[in-house]
């Protein structure tokens, strides 16, 4: 069988091509209200696809301005039943920083496709797939040796703000034994990883209001409060020397790395000079005492993804800018819950921010998601590593992912275990101008799931 897969999947490696360019033209953007006549039609896309797969069942969800796509093939009297999670909505993309293409004219070079989603997540859902396709065809079956149901929602990059609502209008049709969750990255093409963790997330935007207008600077400058000069001191505060937080409380329900993890991810091939080229971060900072890898999967942390203040773009007023923002986002790890973190950071702006100012801070608590670890001594946890030693050629290894996700939403509503696998590299640029997914990273990833399905059965 192992032959068979990835003939077949050598055989059609330019029909996957063809496909996800075909996917990739749709311009799905989440969150933006012009794009949502393309999320339809990109769920449309994706529906067809899964019927001439083979789907005897195959629904596209109304959501609000996102629709989601759901799919069944339940054929496998005894089997387990595994749902399969993605999505297919994209981040938005500015077309004038792209260099090697526009975000939705994609094109394949050196082996890779370049456009925005090949990597997060089409590439991914495509790899399921033909991973599908190559099961049956190796087999020789007319069903999967599992009974499988897809759900691949449209709004993941907005937050998943109406899965919840989703998960509890469709329970039963959702229900499963194991959880399928592809919107992960894995460690190097040469030595796979499996994950195993993802962080959680608090997005927050805070507003520092100063002047009650913008103030000419040449009438006001000294004694009138600048907002941006607030801001730049209250995020300047966020991190102690060390790198830490100085959330009162944040790190009381963190756990240290147990010395199975450390030996876990010390295992991983890694040098410094390597992650810097592959992740273009130019240098290595954030919380002293553990390593990259350590900080990127077992430790939280916070960024600031945006800052506004001022005249930002055109010809400067000089005035002082009566109001400043950032976006903050908090990543969690196992023992923190979402709802405690929002507590310490109102409490620390509020205690922190100098009077001479007034703000406003505001969670987006409905996009809030929560960390999850995959037990480790779940079966499919070892199914997993052997299929991607059958689908790669290499012994897997064991990752997290830096990332969030509703993986904890799905197995805590559908009382279902999540199981990680993704075929997108740290070197894919995922959110960023040209994004791109490697060839051989979606056949191998299919070859993968050829093999779980049949080891899961």
């Amino acid at each position: 069988m192992t032959s068979q897969i990835h003939t077949f999947l050598r055989g059609h490696r330019d029909d996957i091509v063809d496909e996800l360019i075909g996917w990739v033209r749709l311009r799905s953007v989440a969150g933006v209200p012009e794009h949502e006549p393309e999320l339809t039609r990109s769920a449309n896309w994706l529906a067809a696809a899964l019927r001439s797969t083979g789907f005897p069942t195959v629904e596209v969800w109304p959501v609000e301005g996102a629709p989601a796509v759901y799919a069944e093939w339940c054929a496998a009297p005894g089997a387990p039943t595994v749902l399969i999670y993605s999505h297919h909505d994209v981040r938005a993309a500015k077309d004038e920083l792209w260099d090697e293409t526009a975000p939705f004219e994609p094109v394949v070079r050196d082996g890779r496709v370049y456009g925005r989603g090949t990597s997060d997540a089409k590439g991914q859902v495509l790899s399921h797939l033909w991973g599908i396709r190559a099961h049956l065809a190796a087999t020789g079956r007319a069903a999967p040796a599992v009974n499988l149901r897809i759900i691949v929602e449209g709004e993941e990059e907005a937050g998943s703000a109406h899965l919840a609502e989703l998960i509890e209008k469709n329970r039963e049709r959702l229900a499963a034994d194991l959880v399928v969750f592809s919107d992960t990255l894995t460690w190097r093409a040469d030595h796979p990883a499996v994950c195993t963790s993802i962080r959680g997330m608090v997005m927050a935007e805070l507003e520092v209001y100063g002047p009650r207008r913008d103030v000419h600077s040449g009438a006001a400058s000294g004694p009138a409060p600048n907002a941006a000069v607030e801001l730049s001191r209250l995020l300047g505060a966020l991190h102690d020397d060390k790198g830490r937080l100085t959330l009162p409380g944040f790190y009381d329900e963190v756990a240290e790395p147990s010395e199975r993890r450390r030996a876990e991810l010390a295992a991983l091939p890694f040098t410094e000079q390597d992650w810097l080229e592959r992740s273009e971060t130019r240098s290595v900072t954030g919380e002293a005492g553990y390593t990259v890898l350590e900080k990127l999967w077992t430790r939280p942390a916070a960024e600031i993804i945006s800052m506004v203040a001022g005249d930002p773009v055109g010809v400067t007023r000089s005035a002082i800018p009566a109001v400043a923002s950032a976006t903050i986002s908090i990543r969690t790890v196992a023992g923190q819950r979402c709802d405690d973190v929002a507590g310490q950071l109102r409490r620390w702006v509020a205690d922190t921010i100098s009077g001479t100012v007034d703000h406003r801070l505001t969670v987006a608590e409905e996009t809030m998601q929560e960390p999850y670890e995959t037990p480790q001594d779940l079966p499919a946890l070892d199914a997993l590593a052997a299929a991607v030693e059958d689908g790669f050629g290499v012994p897997a290894g064991r990752m997290g992912n830096a990332g969030g996700g509703p993986a904890e939403l799905l197995a805590r509503e559908l009382d279902a275990p999540v199981l990680f696998f993704g075929v997108g590299l740290p070197e894919d640029r995922w959110h960023d101008s040209d994004e791109r997914v490697s060839i051989d990273m979606l056949v191998n990833g299919a070859a993968t799931l050829a093999y779980l399905w049949q080891r899961l059965a």
